[in-house]
């Protein structure tokens, strides 16, 4: 999933008079953008209260989006039409002031080209200049738990930070493609496994500097295991978090098996074990057997992405004992605010 946060055209709008003001429609933006197969764009916007907001839309070549959506934060959808390639001036008023999430969804297995633009009629004049922009800053939701806690005690438990590694993926139109992949095996007898993928130095930083923070804290479990790093952690699926990019270069990824390769290169309809989309991402994984792979894709029409891929697996015969402990979860998280 790739959410965007866009900020509104900014026009000049002459007014005859203050009674008018508020019947002249206020264009927000108007753009086009391109739904990946098998993808979604969600984009937010906030309106006032009172405000009516005219939506247009049409996809490029004529061919049917799957769902066009607009929800009213948090959860309250206002307005969904299915199966449609073009929409004429849906009005829609807003009941209260607040963020709006406008939805597109493709299930077909060719990308959709969508034009569309919003405007909106303020209620009144004072609102002719209510800014529409979503903006947004990170908070952190900090909890702590008593609670037994599991630990590792028998030496027997491997870990294995088994691939570490960098890969191009061109961009749209190169004579190769704009698509690539790499398979791996997951050691014997893993019970876990994670990864981390990033698409520049930044995030090989951020890694690097999440990972540092959280072996301060744990010297007593690196003592027993000197391999121990934060993706054990995230494999093990204990407290351990690494900041999530908001600016860069972004990727499409799976990870798939042997028999969805050949479609997936092709670009028909394929199965997949999980997806992403960003500038990094990590995850904790159940164990598989055979051959795996990680396929990626870039959606630029000029840039390639070089992408770093590091995956960690934790092998067992373990044991595991008990201890009373108090365990602090940092949840990071995106909030969205309007300015006025």
């Amino acid at each position: 999933m790739n959410w965007k946060f866009i900020a509104p055209i900014q026009l000049l709008v002459i007014l005859s008079a203050a009674p008018l003001s508020s019947q002249t429609p206020v264009d927000v933006i108007e753009t086009t953008l391109k739904v990946t197969i098998m993808g979604e764009e969600i984009f937010y916007l906030g309106f006032a209260e009172g405000d009516k907001v005219i939506f247009n839309f049409e996809e490029a070549n004529g061919k049917e989006l799957k769902e066009v959506e607009i929800v009213e934060l948090p959860g309250t959808s206002r307005y969904l039409e299915l199966k449609i390639s073009k929409i004429v001036n849906k009005t829609l008023t807003i009941p209260k002031t607040g963020i709006y999430k406008f939805r597109f969804t493709n299930s077909a297995i060719t990308p959709r080209l969508c034009k569309y633009k919003i405007q909106r009629i303020p209620a009144n004049a004072s609102m002719q200049n209510f800014n529409t922009t979503v903006f947004t800053h990170t908070v952190n939701d900090t909890t702590f738990i008593n609670e037994d806690e599991d630990f590792i005690a028998k030496s027997d438990t491997v870990i294995t930070n088994f691939q570490d590694r960098i890969i191009k993926v061109n961009p749209l139109g190169t004579a190769g493609g704009n698509k690539t992949s790499f398979n791996f095996n997951l050691p014997d007898n893993t019970v876990a496994w994670s990864y981390y993928i990033c698409t520049d130095k930044t995030g090989q930083e951020i890694y690097s500097e999440a990972n540092k923070e959280f072996l301060s804290t744990s010297s007593s479990i690196t003592q027993k295991f000197p391999l121990y790093n934060i993706l054990t952690a995230v494999a093990l699926n204990r407290p351990a978090t690494i900041l999530k990019m908001e600016t860069g270069p972004s990727v499409n990824y799976w990870i798939m098996d042997a028999d969805n390769l050949a479609p997936f290169s092709a670009g028909t309809q394929f199965r997949y074990i999980k997806k992403g989309k960003g500038i990094n991402d990590y995850a904790r994984m159940d164990p598989r057997k055979g051959n795996l792979f990680f396929c990626f894709s870039n959606d630029s029409a000029t840039e390639p992405v070089s992408v770093t891929i590091k995956i960690t697996a934790v092998q067992a015969n373990e044991a595991m004992e008990t201890r009373q402990g108090q365990r602090m979860i940092i949840t990071p998280k995106q909030k969205m605010y309007l300015k006025n």
